[in-house]
């Protein structure tokens, strides 16, 4: 009963995985949200279409000229994506055939090095999205990338991928202290530190040598240790824009303002909308925590 409900709360919010909103003004920007399906995890975890609502809710709620909207399983054809200013994926990642990746083919289906000859038009196209200003934010699991042209494209775009292997009973899930890096950043604008619970291995991001990456927010277990980087931004040549934050597992964390708040901050930035200047503020509806 609770999904249902859920389901029959985003139909009331106007969400769905069609276009059915009316076509973007000359001067609308339009962010279009891009979740996997559950594939994985228990209750609470991985829930991507949920967390997603949540953001999709807020930006539709804040008075902006904006359109938005929320597409479940994979990203939206290219005459749809080609109106986006930024694209927002909360997704697994490529590494297996049971995961979905919101964009991009699961790296077991390919030679782990390219692609099919329609994914790499498509690519190309996306790509030139991003080189003519379009934006990209990349929540928690999207970021894995195991196929070698993905991860490419993935670097350029972001300025950081995962594309290792894992031992799951390894990966350590506890509290954490969340704190910004860098205060002067628009996306960390109203933000303060936080702490919640989270997995360790979405900690542990691939990111070379970078001039375009501003970290933007390190964690520690709240016993200390080594600060890791969980969320940076990106500036890209052209003026596109890139947003990462890999700490987002547990759907209950949105329930945290600042965390909360702080992805929305990212999707803002990233769709070039200016940022209040105490930050993003959003209330939302108790069902959508959920």
């Amino acid at each position: 009963m609770k999904t249902l409900a859920f389901f029959g709360l985003l139909a009331a919010f106007g969400i769905s995985g069609l276009p059915a909103q009316p076509a973007a003004t000359p001067d609308q920007k339009t962010i279009i949200f891009v979740a996997g399906p559950k594939d994985h995890g228990r209750i609470d975890r991985h829930e991507y279409q949920k967390d997603l609502a949540v953001l999709k809710y807020c930006v539709d709620n804040m008075g902006l000229n904006v359109r938005t909207q929320l597409f479940n399983g994979k990203a939206p054809g290219m005459r749809i994506l080609s109106n986006a200013s930024a694209l927002v994926l909360e997704s697994s990642g490529d590494r297996i055939p049971e995961e979905t990746h919101a964009l991009l083919p699961q790296d077991a289906l390919t030679d782990h090095k390219s692609y099919d000859p329609y994914t790499l038009e498509r690519l190309k196209q996306i790509d030139g999205l991003m080189k003519k200003g379009a934006g990209l934010v990349s929540i928690h699991y999207s970021t894995w990338i195991n196929n070698e042209l993905g991860g490419k494209y993935w670097l350029d775009w972001l300025g950081g991928v995962a594309n290792w292997g894992q031992d799951d009973s390894k990966v350590l899930v506890t509290k954490w202290s969340a704190a910004p890096i860098k205060s002067e950043h628009p996306i960390l604008r109203g933000i303060t530190p936080w702490v919640y619970e989270q997995e360790e291995f979405f900690f542990k991001e691939t990111m070379p040598p970078d001039p375009r990456r501003t970290p933007l927010l390190a964690v520690t277990r709240p016993a200390g240790g080594d600060a890791e980087t969980v969320s940076w931004a990106v500036e890209r040549e052209g003026g596109g824009r890139g947003f990462v934050f890999t700490g987002s597992d547990f759907h209950k964390n949105m329930e945290i303002l600042q965390h909360r708040h702080m992805l929305l901050n990212g999707v803002l930035w990233a769709a070039r909308i200016e940022i209040p200047g105490g930050g993003a503020s959003c209330s939302v509806p108790e069902e959508l925590l959920k």
